[in-house]
């Protein structure tokens, strides 16, 4: 995938950052996964994910659960 491509995608922000929150993260879904990049640097890097890895990602952090 293609910087251009991600510039294609529609990004979304979590619904618990605020209007001014600086430290905010943005989704966006892809065909075969998720793209997630620094709300402050639109045009840096994105880190690409696949559904599987996404879930079992947000799952152990809704339980508490890090990794160092």
């Amino acid at each position: 995938m293609t910087p251009s491509d991600l510039a294609q995608v529609c990004w979304r922000k979590s619904s618990r950052s605020g209007a001014n929150d600086s430290n905010c993260v943005e989704v966006a879904e892809l065909s075969g996964g998720l793209a997630v990049r620094d709300s402050k640097d639109p045009a840096g890097p994105a880190l690409l994910f696949g559904r599987d890895a996404w879930s079992s990602f947000v799952n152990g952090l809704r339980r508490g659960e890090s990794s160092p």
